[in-house]
């Protein structure tokens, strides 16, 4: 079997640069150890930023978005007991965040790649990467029982933090940053309409919560717990209790309660691998880098290093020149440090970890104070938050 670009790994970055290369004529085949239906149904936060928004418009896939999307304009800081709202779409001058969750997004591509015919397959493990450096890459990998080998120009790794691609690259090539953090996020959702319409987030001394928007009638929450808390540990009672105390302020409707459906907790890392990219293979999404969820990154990094590589395969394979392809890696790592920056800093601003002092809390306090309160702090959120330039 043969394609031009072979890409590992059936997430938002594998799908999005499949679809991009369909659009510019070039033939990708997607190779996805899950099945099918596990790619479609697994459940991830979703805000979209001012770029990736227009992308998907652009690529023809904005319909549902523009039908289901939320448009965000601001934030709700609460603490101290008081509600601080950070208006980004005034400060950024104009931008805007949508609440459109992952697998929606992933649902768009995976229809979009079936309809126009697009070789995907799924339940197909790769077992090895060969050639990446000597410019005849092989993808080899099972399916349906059977030996595979997949030929191809270039290989996209996009399978994941925990894939195989990034594995391929020399340990004396690469080189990880990482930091795993003290706490986790215990994430719900709850047949309960939001008390208000946009995000909210407590800073509070007990720890973090969050307040998010699924549906007019379906709420996403979260609290701060231990990294390897037992969801079962948490009864409904309890969620309520802290998502009361750590969100609801005077002068501001409560959170509404309701039946929770899904209960889950998610431990946080920033990670970023470098180079993104060794001979033909080219890393892409969570298989370069992790961010811990707050700043809401995670989806949209990959779709900002998609949109690079996609220009630099057009660029390759329409123009005879590869000096967008040699510079990935740069590209896209001088914006990635940028968003670890943005992520790694709120999150150590709104969390409690273990052992903070008072002096600590207090330099937290300031540092929010300043980001909700002044305009230079207003300006630097909704500069990184509705999306930082994506360099090609």
């Amino acid at each position: 079997m043969r394609t031009q670009v072979g890409i590992v790994g059936a997430g938002p970055a594998g799908l999005m640069l499949s679809h991009m290369l369909h659009l510019e004529g070039i033939d990708s085949v997607i190779i996805e150890r899950a099945g099918k239906e596990h790619v479609q149904a697994r459940l991830r936060a979703g805000v979209l930023e001012q770029g990736t928004f227009e992308m998907m418009k652009e690529l023809g896939l904005g319909e549902r978005l523009a039908q289901r999307g939320l448009e965000q304009h601001a934030l709700d800081f609460r603490f101290g007991g008081e509600s601080h709202r950070l208006d980004f779409h005034q400060a950024s001058g104009g931008r805007s965040a949508w609440v459109y969750p992952q697998h929606d997004v992933v649902t768009d591509l995976m229809n979009a790649r079936t309809r126009a015919g697009g070789r995907m397959f799924f339940e197909a493990p790769v077992t090895r990467l060969e050639g990446v450096r000597d410019g005849r890459p092989v993808i080899h990998f099972e399916h349906e029982g059977k030996a595979q080998r997949l030929e191809c120009d270039f290989i996209a790794g996009c399978d994941g933090f925990r894939g195989v691609c990034r594995d391929a690259i020399p340990a004396d090539v690469i080189k990880v940053y990482d930091r795993v953090y003290p706490f986790g996020w215990l994430g719900m959702l709850a047949d309960a309409p939001a008390p208000t319409s946009e995000i909210t987030w407590g800073c509070h001394e007990d720890g973090f919560a969050m307040l998010s928007i699924r549906s007019p009638t379906v709420t996403r929450l979260y609290l701060q717990c231990e990294p390897d808390e037992n969801p079962d540990n948490w009864s409904d009672d309890r969620i309520w209790s802290e998502l009361h105390k750590r969100l609801d302020v005077p002068g501001m409707p409560p959170v509404n309660e309701g039946r929770i459906t899904q209960k889950a907790v998610t431990a946080m890392r920033s990670f970023l691998a470098e180079p993104m990219q060794y001979g033909q293979l080219f890393l892409a999404g969570d298989a370069a880098h992790i961010v811990p969820p707050t700043g809401a990154k995670g989806l949209n990094s990959a779709m900002a290093d998609v949109k690079v590589l996609g220009l630099a395969f057009v660029e390759h394979y329409k123009r005879g020149s590869g000096t967008w392809l040699a510079r990935y890696s740069d590209t896209c790592l001088k914006r990635m440090w940028l968003v670890q920056r943005f992520s790694a800093g709120l999150c150590t601003m709104v969390h409690q970890f273990p052992g903070n002092s008072d002096f600590v809390r207090r330099l937290q306090r300031a540092d929010l104070e300043y980001m909700t309160g002044t305009v230079p702090g207003r300006l630097q959120f909704a500069e990184n938050f509705t999306g930082l330039p994506i360099g090609a």
